[in-house]
């Protein structure tokens, strides 16, 4: 096919870029231009290879490498570093080695044993890990191939009448095999199958996808659009438009109506599937994804989906995310109210955990591991869309991108036959491989803050900036927020950049915020509040703790006098503000039923009385006190603490540069005009300090700490107390 003639692919092929590379790097560019197309294969999905001529590094002779994509990553965004390295004739040996041991054991075990033999044939000490597909590449003769999950192939592949599908879509260039698990004998099969038929340019893969190959690396990622493209059309010319699944049982709610239910529902169904159906676990929280397209609401709006839905996914790579089915609520929008859909909600999601029950004992093994978390990761709600779950953000993205890639293969499949899912054992021994297993204990623990979602208000600068920072290293999802909205855009940016989005592709409808997202919001007005909170509930799914950092110190007069609205906006940000917040994520928390934190930022001036910041000062001592109400009010789900600095002047907002040098022309400190606002912060900062029993100067990160330690499980007991960081002055010792 020409260039012109793909509708359903985007041909980014460029002779200009690949004709610099080096042979591996040409695979790295073939493998970033297909992984590009979300129609060509899913997040994370497929894989490619190239065999190389290369010299041994220890005889120097020329020798055949097979580079193919390695365990973990994703085509899109791979570098040389995610491609494995094995030598081919190395390769080949293992034939015998499996030969020998599929006489004395059992498939799975063969299997898993060969696995266990890749890294003996390693080119070059390259430390990536290779694939359990790796034999899908190295026993096909061809030069370069490409195994892809597109929409289109994978439509055929869970088709009732696959094979036949196959041979009208393709003729006799393309071939068809049964299921089979990925491994080393799927690996035989199809190298036979490619050895005994030499006209065959690739192979339909039952229940699974799209391989295929070629002797030159331009012509495989050309055969690859060309097939997918193939399939497409086929499927194009048969879709059935509003009849497709059955055509609609329902209708779509408008679009503020389904973002007020949300806001209302979130919060709840987190706190629901967050159990295991005897109790709530802290630990089991999870972050969530709405997804809402015309497709995924065609959809879940049909007469069709009770029966689709309940089949599950096809491919492994969507099944691995999706779980052996979604939750699919019967709900009618038009007819029914929010009551109705939570009652349905917690009575399918106890047969849910029932029904996974049931499927774990029919299909375990003697060996299986033990049964994970029964609740589904994927809901459905016909006229508000689809929600997932997963453990932290990208994951619930990449699983909502799953599902809605497998309506649409659903949608091909019912268009040119019938659709059919992974038979439950097959499933089932596809989640709970051992292999699949050990990969998981090898992952690192959770970090303390891991799956949960912190708010810290005021984290455009000063003490929220480094509290955002702080709590973002330990797993947090941070929402940063600042009456500066652009200052929190900016702290938000900062921890996206160094934490990442983790994997997902950006640009199909689904929630694009990652680790941290930055809005604004001024907290003495209540609707700004609840519009934040709102945000925070569509982005995530709920909150788990709050860090208010937020203050404000208005100077008297020079004659010393507090205005009646400088002593109103004082409190207003100091005290109420803090209400407010409280007031208003209380609602959220007690919809979750999950525990929670809130931390207060008061000061040590709170207990100092001292002249030039009356206002100020009273407010922090009625902060104090607020703490203290608010352990009492929100207790026992909610742990309520203050944190109570002594003047922090780095990086502070409220020590601007004529703030700084009116304080040092007041204590009588050298300065030079010239100076910068850093190094005049430093003087201040170290007179401050000299008052101090440490005598060393506050810092933002020594308030930082002391946040995230109120914030953590740590204190898991302490809640109505106040932390002074403040170096040691005795003046504000506990009295």
């Amino acid at each position: 096919m020409s260039e012109k003639q793909f509708k359903h692919v985007t041909y980014a092929w460029d002779d200009a870029v690949a004709d610099r590379l080096d042979p591996v790097e040409r695979l790295r560019y073939r493998s970033n231009i297909l992984g590009d197309d979300q129609r060509i294969t899913n997040t994370g999905g497929g894989n490619t290879s190239s065999k190389i001529k290369m010299a041994d590094p220890l005889t120097g002779e020329e020798v055949d490498v097979l580079w193919v994509k390695g365990s973990g990553g994703d085509l899109r965004t791979s570098t040389r570093a995610n491609f494995a390295s094995l030598y081919m004739d190395k390769l080949l040996s293992l034939q015998a080695i499996y030969d020998a041991a599929e006489i004395k054991g059992v498939k799975t075990e063969v299997e898993d044993k060969m696995v266990e033999m890749y890294p003996h044939t390693t080119f070059n000490l390259n430390p990536r890990a290779s694939s359990i597909d790796t034999p899908l590449h190295g026993f096909i003769p061809a030069r370069h191939v490409d195994h892809m999950h597109p929409i289109s192939a994978i439509a055929i592949a869970a088709s009732k009448d696959q094979e036949q599908l196959t041979q009208a879509v393709y003729g006799n260039e393309v071939g068809w095999v049964a299921w089979q698990r990925p491994g080393f004998d799927l690996g035989l099969v199809m190298g036979k199958m490619a050895h005994k038929n030499p006209r065959l340019k690739g192979l339909i893969m039952g229940q699974h996808g799209l391989i295929n190959w070629a002797d030159d690396d331009k012509a495989c990622y050309e055969l690859t659009l060309t097939l997918i493209e193939k399939a497409a059309q086929y499927i194009a010319a048969r879709d059935k438009g509003a009849a497709t699944f059955g055509g609609a049982k329902y209708q779509s709610l408008p679009e503020q109506e389904r973002e007020n239910l949300l806001v209302a529902l979130l919060p709840k169904l987190r706190g629901m599937v967050s159990q295991s159906g005897r109790h709530s676990s802290p630990d089991n929280r999870f972050i969530g994804t709405v997804h809402i397209t015309d497709s995924v609401l065609q959809f879940v709006n049909s007469h069709d989906a009770p029966r689709l839905a309940e089949l599950g996914t096809s491919c492994p790579d969507h099944f691995l995310r999706t779980k052996i089915k979604p939750l699919y609520v019967d709900w009618n929008p038009q007819a029914e109210d929010f009551t109705a859909l939570l009652m349905k909600l917690e009575t399918g999601l106890a047969q849910y955990r029932a029904d996974y029950a049931a499927y774990y004992e029919a299909c375990k093994h003697p060996n299986s591991p033990a049964m994970r978390d029964p609740n589904p990761t994927v809901i459905l709600i016909p006229g508000v869309g689809l929600i997932a779950w997963g453990k932290n953000k990208s994951e619930s993205r990449v699983t909502a991108e799953f599902y809605s890639l497998a309506i649409e293969v659903m949608r091909a499949a019912e268009a040119i036959s019938a659709y059919q899912g992974l038979p439950h054992q097959e499933a089932f021994d596809i989640e709970y491989w051992l292999l699949e297993e050990a990969k998981l204990q090898r992952m690192p623990l959770e970090k303390e803050l891991a799956r949960h979602v912190v708010i810290v208000v005021g984290a455009g600068s000063g003490i929220g900036k480094a509290t955002a920072h702080r709590v973002a290293c330990e797993g947090a999802h941070v929402v940063c927020v600042d009456l500066n909205e652009g200052a929190a855009k900016e702290t938000a940016v900062e921890l996206t950049n160094k934490y990442g989005m983790g994997i997902g592709v950006a640009g199909t409808g689904i929630s694009a915020c990652g680790p941290a997202i930055g809005l604004g919001a001024d907290i003495t007005d209540r609707q700004s509040v609840q519009d934040m909170l709102n945000e925070v509930i569509l982005a995530y799914g709920g909150i788990d703790n709050i860090i208010v950092t937020a203050g404000i110190f208005v100077p008297p007069s020079t004659e010393g006098k507090v205005s009646d609205k400088q002593w109103d906006l004082t409190f207003a940000v100091n005290v109420k503000g803090s209400y407010i917040v409280a007031d208003e994520a209380r609602k959220i928390w007690e919809a979750q039923g999950l525990s929670g934190t809130l931390v207060l930022t008061t000061s040590v001036n709170a207990a100092v009385a001292k002249k030039g910041s009356v206002a100020y000062d009273t407010s922090k001592a009625a902060a104090n006190h607020l703490v203290r109400e608010l352990a009492v009010e929100l207790a026992p789900l909610v742990r309520v603490n203050g944190l109570a600095p002594a003047t922090v002047v780095e990086g502070s907002s409220m020590f601007p540069r004529d703030r700084v040098i009116s304080s040092l022309v007041k204590y009588e400190i050298p300065f030079d005009e010239g100076e910068d606002t850093e190094s005049l912060r430093d003087k201040l900062a170290n007179f401050y300090a000299q008052r101090t029993l440490t005598k060393s100067p506050i810092t933002l990160a020594d308030q930082a700490e002391a946040a995230y330690l109120l914030t953590s499980s740590q204190l898991s007991k302490t809640t109505g107390h106040i932390i002074s960081v403040d170096g040691g002055l005795h003046e504000a010792f506990l009295r």
